[in-house]
C-alpha cells in the first residue's frame, strides 16, 4: 500500500503552466552560465533562489535567458526538464512559455530559439512519451507595439508546436495590465492562435484583470487567476465560458506570501467549480517540481482524492492539443488511476 501523499505524487500529470527556462536544473543553470561568461547574482545553489518576492524573482527569471545562446543549449535544457519532471511527477503532457522578446534583446532571433527547443522537445518525446506545445509570450516589459510584432513573428514563420500566445512578466509599472496589449490579441485570434495570459497572480493584482482577460483579449484559459475569488460575478462568468486555470500552489507561498491552508484561494477556486489545473510555474527558481505541487500543495490545502484526479483530467481539458491527444491521455491516466487507487492506504 502507498501514502496519499505518494499517490498524489504518482498520479499522472500535465503541466500547462511553466516557463521554459524555469525547467532547467540549478546544475545546468550554472554549468551554462560559466560556459558563455555570464555573472549570476551568486553561485551557491543553496541560496541562490532565494528571492524576497515576485519583482524580486523576475530580476533573477530575466538574467536566466542570458545563459542560453547555443542551439544545443536551448535542446539540452528541453531534453533534461521532460526527463526531470517525469522521474519527480509523472508529467505526461506539458505546455511552455517561451518569451522570444527575451532573447531578441540578445541577438537571438524567433526561430533561433524555437527551432533548437522543438528539436529537444522532439527527442524527449521519443524517449519518455511525454507530449507538448509552445505558448509565445508576451514580455509585458516592453511596450504594446513590440508584442504585435512578437506576434508577427509566430504567424510569419507557423510552426505546429507554437499553438498561442500568452503574456507574463509585469509592465515597467510593476502591473498587469492586460487589455495594453489588446492590439496583439486581436492579431492572434485572427489567425486561430490560442490565448492565455498571466492574471490576477498577486495581492497587488485585481479581479478585473482577470475578467478583462477572458472579455477583452478572448482567453480561453488563464495562468494563476487567484484573485477572480474577490468577485462572484468573475466566478460565474469564468464557470459560463469553461476557462481552464493553470495554478501554482507553491509560488504563492513565494510571490503572495500565501501559506498552503485549507483557506488558499486556489482551494477557494476548487470549491467554486472552477476548472483547476496545476503546475510548477518556474520549479527551479521556486525549488519545486510538478510531484511536490500534488504532494505538498494540494495535500495542504485538504483536496481528497477524487478531486485530485479531476484536477489532473482537468489539465487535459484544458490543454492546448487536439481532440485525438485529449483522448488518448484521458485513457491513459483513468487506467494510472485505476492501478493506484488499487494500492493506496486507506484513511487513517
Amino acid at each position: 500500500m502507498i501514502s496519499y501523499q505518494d499517490y498524489l505524487q504518482l498520479l499522472p500529470k500535465t503541466e500547462l503552466h511553466c516557463h521554459f527556462v524555469s525547467t532547467m536544473n540549478a546544475a545546468t543553470f550554472l554549468e551554462l552560465a560559466d560556459k558563455h561568461g555570464v555573472d549570476l547574482w551568486g553561485s551557491d545553489p543553496e541560496t541562490l533562489f532565494d528571492f524576497a518576492d515576485l519583482v524580486d524573482f523576475l530580476v533573477g527569471f530575466r538574467a536566466a535567458h542570458d545563459v542560453l545562446r547555443d542551439p544545443e543549449d536551448f535542446a539540452r535544457v528541453a531534453w533534461e526538464g521532460v526527463r526531470d519532471a517525469v522521474a519527480q511527477g509523472n508529467l505526461r503532457y506539458r505546455e511552455y512559455y517561451v518569451n522570444p522578446q527575451y532573447f531578441a534583446a540578445r541577438g537571438v532571433g524567433y526561430l533561433e530559439v524555437m527551432e533548437p527547443i522543438i528539436a529537444g522537445l522532439r527527442r524527449a518525446e521519443r524517449d519518455f512519451g511525454v507530449g507538448f506545445a509552445i505558448i509565445a509570450a508576451i514580455n509585458r516589459r516592453d511596450d504594446a507595439a513590440s508584442a504585435v510584432e512578437m506576434v508577427r513573428q509566430v504567424i510569419a514563420h507557423p510552426l505546429p508546436e507554437v499553438v498561442g500566445i500568452g503574456q507574463d512578466d509585469l509592465t515597467p509599472e510593476n502591473t498587469e495590465d492586460p487589455t495594453r496589449f489588446a492590439a496583439a490579441y486581436e492579431l492572434a485570434a485572427a489567425h486561430g492562435l490560442k490565448r492565455t495570459a498571466h492574471v490576477g497572480e498577486t495581492d497587488a493584482a485585481t479581479s478585473d484583470a482577470v475578467r478583462q482577460a477572458i472579455e477583452v483579449l478572448g482567453c480561453e484559459r488563464l495562468d494563476h487567476g487567484y484573485r477572480i475569488t474577490d468577485d462572484p460575478a468573475v466566478v460565474e462568468l469564468a464557470r459560463e465560458r469553461g476557462i481552464a486555470f493553470a495554478t501554482t500552489p507553491v509560488s504563492t507561498t513565494i510571490c503572495s506570501d500565501w501559506a498552503l491552508d485549507e483557506a488558499h484561494r486556489i482551494r477557494a477556486m476548487i470549491d467554486a467549480g472552477l476548472m483547476v489545473t496545476v503546475s510548477t510555474d518556474d520549479a527551479m527558481f521556486f525549488r519545486t517540481d510538478l510531484g511536490r505541487e500534488y504532494r505538498e500543495g494540494l495535500f495542504a490545502m485538504g483536496v481528497d482524492a477524487a478531486t485530485a484526479k479531476q484536477i489532473a483530467l482537468n489539465g487535459i481539458t484544458g490543454a492546448f492539443c487536439d481532440d485525438v491527444r485529449k483522448d488518448r491521455l484521458r485513457a491513459e491516466f483513468r487506467a494510472q488511476f485505476a492501478a493506484l487507487d488499487a494500492v493506496l492506504a486507506p484513511a487513517a
